[in-house]
């Protein structure tokens, strides 16, 4: 079936990401950098979502600081797009020399001591290659999964996560196999810090009142995990990326879901602030609105039908 012609078009753009893949990261680097360049001036829509979110999340800074920002965010989103072959099936070896790990003993003794561990991953722009780094020189783990509409994409990204013996859970599975994987002392590699749609609870991010997803609280008590933050941030000149352990959240969970909601938010909001230009400002983050309150982004457009 993924071997249909409507497929090619999807099995050639994975063969270019794969060959870009095994350019040395420095070349990497500064075509990323012109594409992401590229992506800002050709990129309107995506364009106005950032500069809004930055307009709340970095209130303290001048329009032209922000402006700044966000000329730098989307020349890592290009080096972020332009490397996401880096992790299809390369050796161990390459990425030991790529990615600068920090504090993975929180990981190691977690494991050693067989207690459960949520590794709460915020959406920085370098975590595919941080997620790869993870699984094949940290731990396997766990992840959840949500598929994705293109079956050949969704094909490749799945073999790309289990090349390293990563197991993955459905977002919609029931919970148990999660649960219980934590209890073994097996990492849960988690991406909670998007929009919650109304499913979500507000809890203020950035001072602005967000859908969050409020099941990190929920997942931490049920397995009696500890929820260890973690960073992926790629480096200048194209030196690589480093993935740092940050210590455990304290005092979490409370038993209150918008109390753990919002200590999460906290904890992704001081790392934000240390290198915002690096955070996905692209996501709506602010897209479900508190009842009776305006949007905050501008309505998407429309893309024309095709008349048959």
């Amino acid at each position: 079936m993924l071997a249909h012609p409507k497929h090619w078009p999807s099995w050639l753009l994975l063969g270019l990401i794969y060959a870009l893949g095994r350019l040395p990261f420095p070349v990497l680097w500064a075509l990323g950098s012109l594409a992401g360049r590229l992506g800002y001036l050709l990129a309107r829509e995506r364009r106005e979502v950032a500069r809004r979110n930055l307009a709340i999340c970095l209130a303290d800074r001048t329009p032209a600081e922000r402006e700044r920002v966000l000329r730098a965010h989307f020349g890592w989103l290009g080096v972020a797009a332009l490397s996401q072959g880096v992790g299809w099936g390369i050796s161990r070896a390459r990425l030991q020399r790529l990615v600068h790990i920090e504090g993975r003993e929180r990981i190691d003794d977690a494991v050693a001591e067989g207690r459960a561990t949520i590794v709460l991953v915020p959406h920085f722009v370098g975590l595919e290659l941080g997620g790869a780094a993870f699984t094949a020189l940290v731990h396997p783990g766990v992840y959840m999964y949500q598929k994705i509409r293109n079956p050949v994409v969704d094909w490749q990204v799945r073999r790309a996560r289990r090349q390293y013996g990563s197991r993955s859970i459905e977002r919609h599975d029931d919970l148990r196999g999660l649960i219980r994987a934590l209890r073994e002392a097996i990492p849960f590699f988690y991406l909670p810090d998007q929009d919650g749609g109304r499913n979500g609870v507000f809890v203020p991010f950035c001072g602005m009142p967000a859908s969050t997803v409020p099941m990190l609280g929920r997942f931490a008590a049920m397995a009696d995990a500890q929820v260890v933050p973690t960073f992926a941030r790629y480096l200048p000149w194209g030196r690589g990326l480093e993935l740092r352990f940050a210590p455990p959240l304290e005092d979490f969970p409370t038993g209150d879901r918008e109390a753990d909601a919002a200590h999460m938010n906290r904890a992704i909001e001081a790392e934000v602030r240390a290198m915002p230009e690096q955070y996905f400002w692209v996501h709506r983050r602010f897209k479900t609105r508190p009842p009776g309150e305006a949007p905050i982004y501008p309505p998407k457009r429309r893309r024309k039908r095709k008349r048959r």
